[in-house]
């Protein structure tokens, strides 16, 4: 399947694409167009396609290959079964292996540990139940909807794992979009930029705090937050997380979290 996705894709860039380009657009449509052309079977799902290449597989090598230096393809939403292939500064976003580790007493329900399956759906309510977005951010907060569907302006459909309203000690309101990826899938610029786009059209009056989850190895959970500069959308803080027993926390753990209070 990962070469017959590959073949199509590849085929419809070499199609469009002339030297130069920053951006390449394509339609839904032409998967089934160019599997035929290819003489190949088409993806009896469609969105699939996309979805691998965004978030599970590297985009292939004769697209790759086009990039200029420091920069990738990646593939945005651009109305409705409508993408654009697109060069941004390559950053991937992938856990710090220098990052210390924070212990949190695990309040996450036995039955719950029991049945978790180790993909996002177990990463976002491990995340819930232990509070790691309040820790995270610094605000109180609460968990509004989960897989929030919707169309954001230019982008066309949408979909957010986990939308949180949050309140800090001043009283202003948050909206924080969060993005889970558990297992091999990787984070994408792409669902960050989707993710304020939705903030920013159905939450106008609060303030946006894009963030991303992602399990490790050891149990370890990754939490990111995104903001913008002069190169997109960015990491702007990074932390780690270990959901252990109470017993797990020392004198000597809680003694060394005393000296980042103020961060």
């Amino acid at each position: 399947m990962a070469n017959r996705y590959s073949s199509i894709l590849a085929k419809i860039f070499e199609t469009k694409y002339r030297p130069g380009d920053r951006t390449v657009d394509f339609e839904r449509t032409e998967f089934e167009t160019t599997a035929a052309a290819l003489q190949i079977d088409a993806p009896l799902n469609l969105g699939d396609l996309i979805y691998s290449f965004r978030y599970r597989s590297p985009l292939p090598e004769s697209i790759q290959k086009t990039a200029p230096d420091g920069e990738c393809w990646i593939i945005r939403p651009a109305g409705r079964g409508k993408y654009r292939f697109a060069l941004v500064v390559d950053k991937p976003i992938v856990p710090n292996p220098n990052m210390t580790t924070i212990k949190v007493a695990n309040s996450t329900p036995g039955v719950v540990e029991m049945y978790a399956m180790g993909d996002e759906q177990a990463l976002l309510a491990k995340v819930r139940y232990n509070r790691l977005i309040d820790l995270f951010t610094g605000l109180t907060c609460y968990s509004l909807q989960n897989h929030l569907r919707t169309t954001a302006p230019e982008m066309g459909q949408v979909e957010t794992d986990e939308i949180y309203i949050g309140m800090n000690k001043a009283g202003a309101h948050f909206v924080i979009p969060v993005q889970a990826k558990g297992g091999t899938d990787k984070i994408g610029i792409v669902q960050i930029e989707q993710d304020m786009a939705v903030c920013a059209n159905r939450f106008p009056a609060l303030v946006c705090r894009p963030i991303a989850t992602q399990f490790m190895a050891d149990d370890e959970i990754a939490l990111f937050e995104f903001g913008l500069d002069d190169n997109g959308v960015g990491v702007s803080s990074e932390k780690h997380y270990k959901l252990v027993a109470p017993d797990e926390i020392s004198e000597a753990d809680l003694s060394e979290y005393k000296k980042w209070v103020s961060d």
